[in-house]
């Protein structure tokens, strides 16, 4: 069974608890594309842990979990993700984490180069993360880039730095007038950093064909949302990556593997980090009341998320374009406080009424929401664990959200735990 895990979304969808929860039926879990710019949360018997680059599978210790070549790695950020699991009990050997040799190296310098360019941009910025993804994929399709396989050849590898330090200064000193970087701090940086991971990276598309093969349970984890995709989303506010589960395969490095299932994952309400256009977003105290019900801060950033009604219009496309077979809805114990439940079910545009999500930004920023309320359930459901036990609104409000973006909603969460989680079908 090969299944991918998608955000239907903005990203923060929840895919982490999901992927924790569902990874007990599954031999192998695998992040295919994106860096450290998002945060997966995981609260399970063992405490709460944030990763943002390794696969929310590495909690399971009978789990094969894979990084693979679609993604870009902060070496420095790996070293310490994997440094806080070990501190809280977690061991991380050989077999249970594999760093695909042709996975991206992102480098010091991207980092600085993406917060450069979001300083010179001002009240123009993008909302980036500062965390170098944008031009680190730059770089990867320019072909001007290490790969994790580069670190397993240590004899060029000093070539390849200096080669690239030469270039990229080009920008950083001849564009942003800032300090260059040296190949000898490229070294020193890639030798702390590397050399821990080096007995992790191995090919992983013989890994993973020889488990498809087998006819082992792979599950594919992606990060952010379908609304975030390079091509899909709300372009140019999107990341660098495709965030697509049709790209799971591929970022895998199985492009010849066919997923069986897709299972997108969205809120009971929305939530955004950053910047772009966000029609659903409620301000003042309904906004506040929101975020602080749902606990609405960025798991890698810490920064405040931008909060709002559901958002029907886009769910239902972010459900299109992701190919879902089936929904998670996650986070409906947060509505419990709401009297009535607000749904954005369509936008205005000028003096149009849309249903449909619209693929030019302009239309975007115009678009202001139109919200029917659906009663409110005003009670706790965080141990409700069966259909049966949530009360009749909670279940309308399910069934409801199931036919506007017309995919089942096959699992409700209802809690952070592991465990509060409801299967419908």
């Amino acid at each position: 069974m090969l299944t991918s895990i998608v955000g239907t979304n903005w990203g923060d969808e929840g895919k982490g608890r999901m992927v924790d929860l569902l990874s007990a039926d599954y031999e192998i879990v695998v992040r295919y594309q994106g860096g450290n710019n998002a945060g997966h949360t995981v609260i399970n018997d063992r405490g709460k842990f944030v990763m943002n680059l390794l696969p929310s599978g590495i909690l399971r210790p009978d789990t094969a979990n894979v990084m693979g070549p679609g993604m870009v790695v902060d070496l420095e950020h790996l070293c310490g993700e994997m440094e806080k699991l070990r501190a809280a009990g977690v061991e991380i050997p050989t077999g249970h984490l594999i760093l695909s040799d042709r996975a991206t190296i992102c480098l010091p310098y991207h980092k600085l180069l993406d917060a450069l360019e979001e300083d010179r941009l001002g009240d123009r910025k993008f909302g980036s993360t500062r965390r170098g993804i944008s031009p680190v994929y730059a770089d990867k399709y320019m072909k001007k880039t290490l790969r994790l396989g580069d670190l397993l050849c240590p004899d060029s590898l000093r070539q390849k730095v200096s080669d690239l330090a030469e270039w990229k200064n080009l920008t950083i000193q001849g564009g942003y007038r800032h300090p260059p970087v040296t190949p000898d701090e490229l070294m020193d940086w890639l030798e702390t950093y590397g050399r821990p991971l080096i007995p992790y990276i191995r090919d992983t598309t013989e890994f993973l064909s020889e488990a498809v093969d087998a006819g082992k349970n792979v599950l594919f984890e992606a990060q952010l949302g379908a609304l975030r995709d390079i091509d899909f989303g709300i372009y140019p506010y999107t990341s660098a990556s495709t965030t697509l589960s049709s790209y799971a395969p591929i970022g895998a490095g199985i492009p010849f593997a066919k997923l069986d299932e897709c299972i997108g994952i969205m809120k009971a309400y929305s939530s955004c980090v950053g910047e772009g256009p966000f029609p659903c977003e409620l301000f003042g105290a309904a906004g506040d009341a929101l975020r602080a019900a749902g606990g609405e801060y960025g798991a890698a950033t810490g920064r405040p998320r931008r909060v709002g009604g559901f958002d029907a219009v886009a769910s239902r496309y972010g459900t299109r374009m992701q190919g879902c077979d089936a929904i998670a809805l996650t986070k409906l114990d947060v509505l419990s406080y709401m009297d009535r439940i607000p749904v954005c079910v369509a936008y205005e545009i000028g003096n149009r009424r849309v249903e449909r999500f619209p693929s030019g930004i302009d239309e975007l920023w115009a678009a202001k929401p139109v919200y029917e309320y659906l009663p409110g359930f005003r009670c706790d459901i965080s141990a409700c664990r069966r259909a049966g036990d949530l009360p009749g609104a909670a279940m309308d409000y399910i069934r409801y959200i199931e036919r506007m973006v017309d995919c089942p909603i096959r699992y409700v969460s209802v809690g952070a735990d592991r465990d509060a989680c409801i299967q419908l079908i």
